[in-house]
């Protein structure tokens, strides 16, 4: 016979529950052959407590937006998800039992949004946490529903730095609808965790950034219960809960035992601990329920007037980037954050048209790619920029938003060794590998204003992850305001029949290839030139003409030879089966400061440079 449990249930009954969801984590991690049971068993009594009366979800509309929010962080603790998805009816026993961590099947060794109660992919720890946030500030601030974002961490996560960008964030907002809870139980993967069942020391660090500790046996299922309605009765402090638990809790052989993290119970050993834990239940859970699902306002169509530049002007890509930002912003759905470098790199011109969708993540820019993500899964169009050197410090953040198949747009300015006397550590040199590598995306680098404030549109409207790569330096504008720019093509800005070769750029390397092809022709070469604004995907079918009817190219970019546009290039061409004599130049030293045109000159990548290789190739 199934049982029902309600908020109502008393905490005998919640003490069965979470038995319940630790038998299941021991049987689902034991039937896999992998998994995370011990780090499933400490957080069962937090897990049991918070579904049953605190947890404000209709597990039947997940969609509805009203409903609270349950992120594991700790995404290894997959079992006690699952576990507590069964207890509400919607897993079945036996698929979670027969396809939990096995090919084709959503019950994936850590969380992914293939299951409708799941919001983002989990697992990279020091993740969750800060999506969190991001969720936080949108149903508070964008959505203005009464939403609460409870989010399970492990102690060992609490280790990395994104962990307290997060919970600054958190207390400088004042997001009194946020609660995280710290499963304290002292083990991690190779030993003890850096401060064991220090529950004082982890109070004092989340006190120092504005939240409020609750220090609680996590086992106490009554002290537990206290701990969440104390928190849940904020309407501005953040909350976090530090719970000390024991691994392996309720299965003596394991229970805070080194050397069994991340590794499931043999099956005679899972037999006696299903036994010791009171063996097998059938309870199901109906917590409280959210307000009756209200359906999103369907924003009227706008038109986006996007700012037009005039032919010959000079203006920087990344001005451009700014003013079209604000422009896309008449959508109700779009939203920019930034790293406290928008007068940089002219986010701020969204931040003065409307300053209610713009928010300012500070350094930190793990947090502001989190808040995006956060953002997104609430339905929000992120526009999140800084400079192109520092996102590489967010890639985890990216990738892992790959993961979770969010749509959002990012911009990285000051790229290349274009940026001049700054010197190495501010230049944006790897931006373009580390963006064409991530799952799904978008890739565009504009050469000028108008088709930087073209593209700056266009990704408004691209599923998944996008990427616009700006440049610091103001340069003529080559494009009618009206020119077209279709995400995947190409621009052909010299080309005749009696081409010999074919300079490809992007950015300031186009403008470079354009010089280089005056003083070509200065010596009787014709040239062609090519603007690969679009390097994923790439205009494969612009280069494999212009292999065949040059026969050779030349590709300069502002970057690492690796993952850049030259191997675009190369692998375009590989795939579509066409040959050419290819000179690829790029960055290949360490660059210092200096002016603009000592560091292309010094690079290998000024108009001289393109002229010779190009030379070269002609023998």
């Amino acid at each position: 016979m199934t049982t029902t449990l309600g908020p109502d249930s008393d905490l005998s009954q919640i003490f069965e529950l979470a038995q319940q969801l630790r038998v299941d984590s021991v049987r689902a991690s034991t039937s896999a052959g992998s998994g995370h049971p011990t780090s499933s068993l400490s957080a069962a009594d937090l897990m049991a407590v918070l579904m049953a009366r605190h947890l404000r979800y209709d597990w039947d509309t997940p969609d509805n937006r009203a409903g609270d929010h349950l992120i594991f962080s700790k995404g290894h603790a997959s079992p006690l998800l699952y576990a507590m998805f069964k207890a509400a009816g919607v897993v079945d026993d036996d698929e979670l039992m027969t396809t939990y961590r096995r090919f084709g099947h959503r019950l994936q060794g850590h969380p992914t949004p293939v299951l409708p109660w799941v919001d983002l992919a989990t697992g990279s720890l020091g993740q969750g946490i800060a999506y969190s946030v991001g969720i936080a500030l949108a149903c508070r601030d964008l959505s203005k529903v009464d939403s609460r974002v409870w989010v399970l961490c492990g102690d060992s996560e609490m280790t990395e730095g994104s962990v307290w960008e997060a919970l600054d964030k958190a207390g400088r907002h004042r997001l009194g609808n946020f609660t995280a809870i710290i499963d304290v139980n002292r083990l991690g993967q190779s030993g003890p965790t850096e401060l064991e069942w220090d529950t004082q020391a982890y109070a004092r660090r989340v006190e120092a950034f504005g939240c409020r500790a609750l220090v609680v046996d996590g086992h106490d299922l009554d002290a537990v219960d206290k701990a969440l309605t104390t928190a849940a009765d904020s309407d501005d402090t953040p909350t976090v809960v530090v719970a000390r638990t024991v691994k392996g809790r309720g299965v003596s052989e394991v229970a805070d035992k080194n050397g069994w993290h991340g590794k499931p119970l043999p099956e005679d050993m899972a037999e006696r601990a299903v036994a010791e834990l009171g063996g097998r239940r059938d309870l199901r859970v109906r917590g409280p329920q959210p307000p009756q699902a209200q359906a999103a306002p369907v924003p009227a169509a706008v038109d986006i007037e996007p700012p037009r530049f005039d032919v010959g002007d000079s203006v920087a890509t990344r001005v451009a980037f700014g003013k079209a930002l604000a422009a896309v912003g008449a959508r109700p759905d779009v939203v920019a954050l930034d790293a406290e470098v928008g007068n940089s790199t002219h986010a701020e011109d969204f931040q003065k048209a409307h300053p209610e969708r713009y928010f300012q993540t500070y350094i930190a820019e793990q947090q502001m790619i989190a808040s995006a993500v956060g953002m997104a899964v609430c339905g929000y169009r992120p526009y999140a920029t800084t400079f192109a050197a520092f996102l590489t410090r967010a890639h985890d953040f990216i990738r892992m938003a790959a993961v979770s198949q969010i749509t959002m747009a990012l911009c990285g300015t000051h790229s290349g060794v274009e940026i001049g006397a700054d010197g190495p550590s501010q230049m944006g040199v790897e931006d373009l590998a580390m963006m064409r590598a991530v799952l799904g995306s978008t890739v565009l680098y504009p050469s000028d204003a108008t088709s930087s404030a073209a593209l700056t549109v266009a990704m408004a409207d691209l599923d998944g992850i996008s990427y616009l790569r700006t440049t610091r330096g103001a340069y003529p504008v080559l494009y009618d305001a009206d020119e077209t720019f279709p995400v995947g093509g190409s621009k052909t800005l010299r080309h005749g029949a009696q081409d010999q070769v074919t300079l490809v750029g992007a950015g300031v390397t186009l403008h470079e290839c354009l010089a280089a092809a005056d003083r070509l022709a200065e010596d009787g070469i014709a040239a062609r030139v090519v603007d690969l604004y679009s390097v994923k995907p790439v205009d494969t079918d612009t280069l494999t003409r212009a292999a065949r009817e040059t026969g050779n190219l030349v590709v300069a970019e502002d970057h690492h030879p690796e993952g850049g546009i030259g191997e675009a290039v190369l692998s375009a061409l590989n795939s579509a089966g066409a040959h050419a004599a290819v000179a690829h130049l790029a960055v290949r030293d360490l660059p210092g400061s200096g002016t603009t045109a000592e560091l292309l000159d010094a690079a290998g990548i000024s108009a001289t440079h393109i002229a010779d290789a190009a030379r070269t190739l002609l023998g």
